[in-house]
């Protein structure tokens, strides 16, 4: 709980601006844009710097927030139940995905949790825009081979970056 604590009052505040700059959110941007034209799916990446000291006193963890944040980003909001919250908290270094129940039913969790560990690992290495690049990309090709796109694909959410 201290470390958590620490690292979200000392760690995240900074790494915003320096690992996602204006360029790098562009280029995300239009990875996520490409990837989408290959399948059905709706995918969103939301980036988080740290969380408040309430927060972490509470007891707010990663996987929580990912969802707490679906809902917000409304990325439950699409026809086919087709969207994907690719999600990054700084500041402790966590990533998590959740995917809605329409690629559930084509997607198994264990594919998702590895898609999810690569990520993690590639954050450690770093630089953040490539392991978010290459997550995106794992992403649309898992979706590209489960939920490939039936002619008409509408754009249903932003390609946006979002930062919470």
């Amino acid at each position: 709980m201290l470390r958590r604590l620490a690292l979200n009052l000392f760690a995240g505040w900074f790494r915003l601006p320096r690992w996602f700059p204006t360029a790098a959110m562009a280029r995300i941007r239009d990875a996520i844009a490409a990837g989408e034209r290959r399948h059905a799916g709706e995918l969103c990446f939301a980036v988080e710097s740290r969380y408040s000291p309430w927060d972490v006193l509470a007891g707010l963890q990663p996987r929580r927030r990912a969802e707490q944040a679906f809902s917000l980003l409304r990325v439950w909001d699409t026809e086919r139940n087709s969207g994907v919250l690719l999600y990054l908290q700084l500041a402790e270094r966590r990533v998590e995905i959740v995917a809605d129940r329409g690629i559930g039913e084509h997607v198994d969790a264990a594919q998702w949790q590895a898609i999810c560990a690569a990520f993690a690992a590639d954050i450690a290495r770093g630089p953040a825009e490539a392991a978010v690049l290459a997550s995106v990309g794992r992403i649309s090709d898992l979706l590209a081979a489960h939920f490939p796109t039936a002619g008409d694909n509408p754009r249903e959410l932003s390609d946006e970056p979002v930062v919470l």
